[in-house]
């Protein structure tokens, strides 16, 4: 929402002021310009990036869009249902979550938190996780180790995106000027014309300049900043699943494991005490913070 918000600032701000000094919006329009920019910015993420890191910059923008899913809401969900289903474990043994990991939209646990069982990325970075614990004869160490292996390798796959993203905004203001210098190509095969017609061709040149300075530092820059900070908080999130989980394993209780993955917690973000006691208090009822989180995350 905030990006949105951002986007229509720049815009206002950029033609609010261009109106004050009694410029003419139709100048700016150049859909011509705009079309060599704006391919040519497409053409060369196209060439530069392969179709699975095309695919995420897409989903990415969606997500920035829409704001952050990381928020107290979905913390708190999330601590509860890693207390329930270690509680489950502490009570009938490790063994026990063998059911709930293999089919966890079957689970009684798991199938109370719709959210988990969609982001496949945290289901998947538990589920296999607690298998492994399940098997025996691992150590707590290799277990944290292999976690921070996994966080590696899905935060890496973050930053190719972003780069992706960023190194397409750099070009934007280099596009521009190849805009700008054709727009000077038709201008001088119009020379000896009216003079208000070389001057019209001239302000198109121009705008070719302006779009791609605009265009990259007005919105795909920041927009590329704004998901190096989205995957950033991501992989806090994960950080914080990590040390439940290596927590119960080396050995302590449900209710510790989840107030040490607490204090783990960004501080913009984190639960209190009390708010995380009275979730894991609340075992028997359906996950309602889930439904918080979705809906804070549409008004962020």
């Amino acid at each position: 929402m905030f990006a949105i918000v951002g986007i229509l600032v720049v815009m206002a701000a950029v033609v609010g002021g261009y109106l004050l000094e009694h410029g003419h919006l139709r100048v700016l329009m150049q859909p011509a310009e705009l079309l060599i920019i704006a391919g040519a910015a497409i053409g060369t993420m196209l060439i530069a990036n392969p179709p699975r890191i095309l695919k995420k910059i897409v989903q990415s923008l969606a997500g920035i869009l829409g704001g952050s899913k990381f928020n107290q809401a979905r913390y708190l969900d999330s601590l509860k249902m890693m207390f329930d289903l270690l509680s489950k474990a502490r009570k009938d043994g490790m063994v026990a979550l063998e059911a709930d990991i293999e089919e966890p939209d079957k689970s009684p646990v798991l199938s109370k938190y719709p959210w988990f069982l969609k982001d496949h990325h945290v289901r998947d970075f538990v589920c296999d996780t607690l298998r492994m614990a399940i098997s025996g004869g691992i150590e707590p160490f290799d277990v944290d180790q292999m976690m921070e292996l996994d966080m590696e390798v899905h935060h890496q796959e973050s930053a190719d995106t972003i780069s992706a993203l960023t190194t397409t905004a750099e070009s934007l203001p280099g596009l521009g000027i190849v805009a700008a210098v054709l727009g000077v190509v038709i201008t001088m095969g119009s020379l000896g014309g009216p003079p208000e017609q070389i001057g019209e061709k001239v302000a198109a040149a121009l705008v070719g300049t302006f779009l791609g300075i605009l265009l990259c530092y007005g919105f795909i820059g920041p927009l590329a900043s704004n998901l190096s900070k989205l995957a950033e908080e991501e992989r806090a999130y994960f950080h914080v699943l990590r040390v439940v989980i290596v927590a119960f394993i080396k050995g302590s209780p449900p209710i510790m494991a989840v107030e040490t993955a607490r204090r783990a917690v960004p501080t913009h973000v984190r639960p209190t005490f009390v708010q995380l006691e009275q979730a894991c208090k609340n075992r028997g009822g359906a996950s309602s913070t889930g439904a918080d989180a979705a809906s804070q995350s549409a008004a962020a």
